[in-house]
């Protein structure tokens, strides 16, 4: 079976029926995935796999941590998913900061950031995707993230702390499509 077929089996799996919202959202970002492909080559069908990914570990199931990208991973090394997939999802949209701001820095450090093309364009998809999976612009996403969370929550001060590397994955993923 295709990575990128895998990967919508186990994340209709974990996330259709009891986060559908959540499985909105990732398709979304899978969509976006798709539309920005170009700007990764040969790591489309990877990219593509971690962009549908990215959110399983908010399974109600998986969530061990509670920090979504560590016990994404964590699931994703368990069920044998290649190295460099679990390690995209669990730094995937600037995750160290918010680790940081949780005590979970060490246990992230387990797994590279791997600062590539592959790893922009994933923290593009997902910062140009809404909660319902529709396209939207990245600076009205970190808006509509501060607005959901509001002020003194954890999600908040993370997201206003990586805004800049964030917008900076949008915009270099964004000259790479051309």
């Amino acid at each position: 079976m295709a990575l990128v077929e895998w990967a919508f089996e186990v994340a209709r799996g974990k996330l259709a029926e009891v986060l559908p919202r959540r499985w909105a959202h990732v398709q979304g970002v899978a969509a976006r995935a798709r539309e920005v492909a170009g700007a990764v080559g040969d790591d489309a069908s990877l990219l593509e796999a971690a962009a549908v990914l990215h959110d399983v570990g908010y399974a109600p199931d998986l969530a061990i941590t509670g920090f979504h990208p560590l016990d994404g991973a964590r699931y994703l090394e368990r069920i044998g998913a290649p190295d460099r997939l679990a390690h995209l999802v669990a730094h995937h949209s600037c995750a160290v900061l918010d680790a940081r701001l949780r005590g979970l820095e060490g246990e992230l450090a387990d797994y590279v950031d791997e600062r590539t093309a592959a790893r922009d364009a994933l923290w593009c998809c997902d910062l140009t995707t809404t909660p319902d999976g529709e396209a939207t612009d990245a600076r009205d996403r970190i808006a509509e993230i501060e607005q959901r969370y509001g002020p003194g929550d954890v999600v908040t001060t993370f997201i206003a702390e990586a805004a800049p590397e964030l917008l900076a994955a949008v915009e270099r993923t964004r000259e790479r499509v051309g």
